[in-house]
């Protein structure tokens, strides 16, 4: 890779394996927007950052040399994709799966904000979980900056959840989620060391403990543990996973739990990078679906 730097921008040239369109679209985030020029802008450890690409140039705006190291580490660009797509191509759908979505990364993304968005995912629609997301932030975070036109808001700390009266957070449309964001906000403000150290636990470890939370049930644990956490060998099961592994890998009764442990033993210690394939893949083509 090249990286350059002009005009309060970094760009990449020769990136490989990242496509804008299969990172922020494949169900991983909630935060980036897509502007009419085909762009994205989000908000990153606190800057606002916009993402734009021509085929294997990618330009970071509002961003200096200096803020490489975000770009690098939420883009996990220093991993080799293809050496986890040898690995997860145990078959031709998986196959297929792979390039359809082919420029998917997982991105790393901070443990507090990634668990109570995806605490607000559960039975929910994502225009509706952005919605939410996006009131509680600009209800209780910080002002960032304008940036096109539009206010960019910090998500909000533990601090500030923890402080804000359940009212005030079921207004921003947080509806029976409210009490338990705030439930979680205040117990997080004790245990933020323990959160922060699961990447470092078994993924077990991980699971159960989050579990504690209310709220927070096998599929948004596990979402948690990959988006978050680092742990790559668990295999988040949704509609669109459930609706793929049933039509081409398992029966149609299959439970959650079964076609989990089938993806995990299957795809070992790359399941994750197999789940976020083959979600894509099933989602955009309608895999499954009657």
């Amino acid at each position: 890779m090249k990286i350059i730097e002009k005009d309060n921008m970094l760009i990449i040239e020769d990136i490989k394996d990242f496509n804008t369109t299969h990172i922020f679209d494949c169900g991983q985030c909630f935060r980036w927007n897509k502007e009419e020029d085909g762009s994205y802008t989000g908000v990153v450890s606190g800057k606002v950052i916009n993402v734009s690409q021509l085929g294997t140039k990618v330009i970071f705006d509002n961003l200096t040399l200096d803020d490489y190291h975000i770009v690098k580490d939420y883009f996990d660009l220093d991993t080799d994709y293809e050496k986890i797509k040898e690995k997860v191509s145990t078959d031709d759908i998986m196959k297929k799966a792979i390039d359809f979505g082919c420029g998917i990364r997982i991105l790393n993304q901070d443990e507090w904000e990634t668990m109570i968005s995806f605490m607000i995912s559960a039975n929910n629609r994502i225009p509706m979980i952005k919605k939410v997301i996006e009131n509680l932030s600009c209800k209780f975070g910080n002002f960032i900056t304008s940036y096109r036109g539009r206010d960019y808001y910090s998500f909000p700390t533990p601090e500030q959840l923890a402080e804000a009266p359940v009212d005030k957070i079921i207004e921003c449309k947080a509806g029976f989620r409210a009490p338990r964001i705030k439930d979680a906000a205040e117990r997080f403000l004790n245990e933020r060391d323990t959160i922060y150290d699961l990447k470092n636990k078994s993924y077990q470890e991980g699971l159960d403990y989050l579990k504690t939370y209310s709220g927070i049930g096998d599929k948004v644990a596990n979402c948690i543990l990959l988006f978050s956490m680092k742990q790559f060998d668990t295999f988040p099961v949704d509609v669109w996973v459930r609706r793929v592994m049933q039509t081409l890998y398992v029966d149609k009764d299959t439970s959650d739990k079964e076609i989990r442990r089938f993806a995990e033993e299957k795809f070992g210690d790359f399941s994750g990078y197999a789940q976020q394939y083959l979600f894509y893949y099933a989602r955009e083509l309608n895999v499954g679906k009657d």
